[in-house]
């Protein structure tokens, strides 16, 4: 290894005064980009679970809409949420990318460990790219949380202790300025400074590597300059903006209040009609922007929430004039009203896939180098039952491999976080509270 300025690192190549050659087995690629993409109350499993066999199967009605990404899915069935301790949907939330259970007063009834995401953050994008991570929310904090930060609420928690709490952002207009009011990087702004250092640091490293390649051998030097010319190209790619990168389409969200839920009440029974009737639009530009955020080189890692636990905001656009909480149990439960919802969900992940699969990064989509991961807190709306998990993993990062149905009976969905963290080069066998971890699970690549 080379060291450079700013603890920047880069390995050399293999030379031969490093000692005989030897084969090894090519593993995958580990994953560079993580999306989590959380949907409040569960699901009608029996609606939302396939038929047939592991590679030969016909999703259930419920996931019926992604029949077209079909082969670009993991459909992860039967897994038990055993981390989830504590209040029966704000547990769920906060195990779901935590593996940990909801904690007593002493840190305001959040989780005790980080979330996988901003582990995977830690990882790839912290220090590397502009963001770390984003955490964007449609219609959030409604409810008994009156718009306010809550543990029914929160999925994602810092990487290191306390692991506080992050809460995600709300305003679709400030967002899509912070994220693309400019993509000049002449600009005299954050990003230009970054890319002016690590072009510097980059230069520093080109004159160490001259300097070894004259202390070596005619093969050696060859390989040196080969990697030069690699540094290089580096570089250039430093310089401009991606060539997948662009500005998502704006929509007018004036009719949308991202803080609608600090008028709300513990019922629902206070609504907000014309903003609800904005969640489709607003949840495909919120989509829009974690896309291009990604295909940007902005941030490697996202979290979108299409609401929290509560989830009491209306769905007027399916002709649902009650809140999704209602019709999961405050009014007992309405499989038929929820499967519509669930369905409209599938219907938005399946909007997020083809993106992803459009975004070209180089001879391979975005979705091709990534790992999305789509979950909730619970199982079942009416009984909070959090067994038989409705997971689904999709993309192709890490060698995960997709166009299957996979089953793991009674298994503690801690070894499904483990095993996301594997699929980015994270080599663990543990996540979360440990005694409901057993390991990675076996099947995934």
């Amino acid at each position: 290894m080379l060291r450079g300025a700013g603890a920047i690192a880069i390995a050399l190549p293999w030379l031969e005064i490093m000692g005989p050659e030897r084969t090894a087995r090519a593993a995958p690629a580990p994953a560079k980009r993580f999306l989590a993409v959380y949907t409040p109350g569960g699901t009608v499993i029996d609606r939302w679970r396939p038929t047939g066999t592991e590679t030969s199967f016909t999703l259930g009605p419920i996931l019926s809409p992604l029949a077209p990404v079909q082969d670009r899915l993991l459909v992860v069935d039967g897994l038990d949420m055993q981390s989830a301790r504590g209040e029966q949907h704000q547990a769920g939330i906060i195990a779901w990318l935590t593996g940990s259970a909801q904690e007593g007063s002493t840190n305001g009834g959040y989780g005790s460990g980080p979330s996988v995401d901003q582990v995977i953050a830690s990882r790839i994008s912290a220090g590397i790219k502009a963001k770390a991570s984003i955490q964007l929310a449609v219609r959030w904090a409604t409810g008994k949380s009156h718009g306010l930060m809550s543990p029914m609420n929160i999925a994602n928690f810092e990487d290191t202790a306390p692991y506080s709490p992050i809460p995600p952002r709300l305003d679709p207009v400030e967002i899509f300025t912070e994220l693309f009011g400019t993509l000049d990087p002449s600009a005299g702004n954050d990003a230009a400074r970054r890319l002016a250092r690590r072009q510097s640091i980059l230069d520093f490293l080109d004159g160490r590597y001259s300097a070894l390649s004259a202390r070596l051998g005619a093969d050696d030097r060859q390989k040196i300059d080969q990697h030069l010319t690699k540094i290089r190209e580096i570089e250039q790619r430093l310089s401009t903006t991606p060539a997948a990168c662009r500005a998502p389409t704006t929509v007018d969200t004036s009719d949308y209040n991202p803080y609608a839920g600090l008028n709300a009440d513990d019922v629902g029974s206070n609504k907000d009609i014309a903003t609800d009737a904005a969640i489709p639009k607003v949840g495909k530009l919120m989509t829009d922007m974690l896309v291009m955020a990604l295909a940007c080189d902005i941030t490697a890692v996202g979290t979108l929430q299409w609401s929290d636990t509560e989830a009491k905001y209306t769905l007027p656009w399916l002709n649902l004039p009650e809140n999704h909480h209602f019709y999961q149990e405050q009014g007992g439960f309405k499989p038929a009203e929820c499967e519509l919802i669930y369905t409209w969900y599938s219907e938005q992940h399946l909007y997020l896939l083809q993106e992803m699969e459009k975004v070209d990064m180089g001879g391979h989509s975005l979705l091709d180098e990534s790992v999305v991961f789509f979950g909730s807190e619970i199982s079942n709306p009416a009984s909070h039952r959090k067994t038989d998990m409705p997971f689904l993993l999709a993309g192709g990062g890490g060698g995960l491999r997709t166009g299957r149905w996979v089953r793991y009976p009674s298994l503690p969905h801690n070894n499904l976080l483990v095993s996301i963290l594997n699929l980015f080069g994270d080599t663990r066998t543990t996540f979360g509270d440990r005694a409901y971890c057993t390991g990675p699970l076996a099947n995934l690549t």
